[in-house]
């Protein structure tokens, strides 16, 4: 190693979405010294593809849980340090079948839907809360304060230049880390000594430790989007909507017994949506556009080619609970991001001496990232 050429750092950061984004954040607020390696400029993976949402809901009861509201807690303090959108927009879980109103009847009896304020709302009571619901058959809805929408491009593109100032965290973009082994970091643009390295790198897991992700139960989801032009005359969405599709894919909702029956119909009467993994939510961005989607399909290989019928049976199903001044399309893409077939919310692995992997968060990366990352870095210091 040519020392003339080597620079240092304290821990070394590969990836800068909001995996690496929150351990440089974890380690900066610590006293440590850090650099983030980025391979494109700006991050262009899964953070910037999907909908912002911070949505401590969809996590089941436990550290999970608590993981999700503190990093909420942080989403609040980062953003307004930085200047950046995040609206406290809360969720409101519609209803509009006996077996959906059933599941949000027993979730609110247990003690995820007893805390923060989460409460049943009749159907009048949610009309009230929310313009944009669609009031033919709701039965109701379950209310929930905790989450919050911030805008994932701005979010990600903003905060480097915000951790760089206020913490002095280095970044390096548009450089690939080829090979670790400590103290070196080898790049594409040169080496660093660092003590420690926490490799955050989302859907590509095969270009540093390809061996080790081969011995986990790590897959890849591909999930397709569309977003609106901003909605006229400055309208505002409120709280982010879901309906009962969304109760059979969070794993909150588990739990409960209720839940088996409104699999079996939404199975046998939503077939296709089923099969293709469809749950649809709501979110608004900074501009005022509407964030729409998804779909789930499961695998190592990324199909590159999006399929118009999921995007249209997207849309079907939003139609059925939310009314907006227009649904008029502006974008549509494909995110990709990791997932642990496991049943495991993360992977973490020591996968050599102070060098860690963290991986396979799924699609809560947005809800479970700083609180997670806080945990990691006080393991390590």
């Amino acid at each position: 190693m040519d020392l003339m050429k080597t620079r240092r750092a304290d821990l070394a950061v590969v990836g800068a979405g909001i995996v690496g984004l929150s351990h440089a954040l974890a380690a900066a607020r610590r006293g440590l010294k850090v650099v983030v390696f980025e391979r494109t400029e700006p991050a262009v993976g899964a953070s910037v593809r999907h909908f912002g949402l911070v949505w401590p809901i969809g996590q089941p009861e436990g550290r999970r849980h608590d993981r999700a509201l503190r990093s909420r807690e942080v989403w609040g303090e980062v953003t307004q340090a930085a200047g950046l959108y995040c609206a406290a927009t809360g969720s409101l879980h519609l209803a509009y079948a006996d077996d959906e109103w059933a599941v949000l009847e027993e979730f609110s009896e247990c003690g995820m839907g007893r805390s923060e304020q989460r409460r049943l709302l009749s159907r009048e009571e949610t009309l009230a809360r929310s313009g944009a619901v669609n009031p033919v058959s709701l039965k109701g809805a379950l209310w929930s304060p905790t989450e919050a929408t911030i805008d994932p491009v701005q979010a990600i593109r903003a905060l480097p230049g915000w951790l760089a100032e206020t913490h002095g965290v280095q970044f390096e973009f548009n450089t690939t880390v080829r090979t670790i082994d400590l103290p070196a970091v080898e790049t594409t643009r040169g080496t660093w000594s660092v003590d420690r390295v926490v490799v955050c790198s989302g859907g590509d897991f095969e270009t540093l430790y390809p061996e080790i992700f081969a011995k986990h139960a790590i897959t890849r989801c591909k999930l397709q989007m569309m977003r609106t032009d901003p909605q006229p005359d400055r309208w505002l969405l409120g709280p982010a909507l879901c309906a009962g599709l969304t109760l059979t894919h969070h794993e909150s909702f588990k739990r409960c017994a209720t839940l088996a029956l409104l699999e079996k119909r939404v199975e046998r009467e939503q077939a296709f949506l089923f099969g293709h993994g469809i749950h649809v939510l709501l979110s608004q961005n900074a501009p005022g556009a509407l964030t729409i989607g998804d779909s789930h399909h499961y695998g190592l290989t990324v199909e590159p080619f999006d399929r118009e019928d999921i995007n249209e049976a997207i849309l079907t199903y939003l139609r059925t609970f939310a009314v907006v001044p227009t649904l008029a399309v502006a974008e549509r893409w494909h995110g990709v991001y990791p997932k642990m077939k496991d049943g495991r919310s993360e992977l973490i692995a020591e996968v050599a001496p102070s060098v860690w992997v963290v991986n396979g968060l799924g699609g809560a990366g947005m809800t479970l990232s700083f609180g997670l990352a806080e945990e990691v870095v006080a393991g390590f210091i």
